[in-house]
């Protein structure tokens, strides 16, 4: 299992319409195989920041399976619009110890 982590910038003001798209973003993001969970949190000190969290069952199902996909395009058109500077994505794996 894979960690996707995400730190979403939201074009302050925008913060209540974004949260409404990720709640139709979210049906999509959670139909793609591979799909296991996610969350998303808002900063307590600065409310137009958030943190994606999504967990894969492989870095493929991310990276190939859902973002090659149509399902992606839609995703795109939701969500994409919001964010001011584009996020950066970095996936995580679990450290044994």
């Amino acid at each position: 299992m894979i960690i996707e982590a995400v730190m979403l910038p939201v074009k302050p003001g925008l913060e209540s319409d974004f949260e409404d798209s990720f709640k139709k973003a979210s049906k999509i993001i959670s139909s793609i195989d591979g799909y296991l969970s996610h969350e998303l949190h808002r900063c307590i000190e600065d409310q137009s920041k958030y943190l994606l969290l999504v967990r894969w069952e492989t870095l493929e199902s991310h990276t190939v399976g859902f973002r090659s996909s149509a399902k992606y395009q839609e995703w795109k058109k939701l969500l994409h619009h919001f964010y001011e500077p584009f996020p950066t994505v970095e996936h995580f794996e679990e450290v044994e110890i």
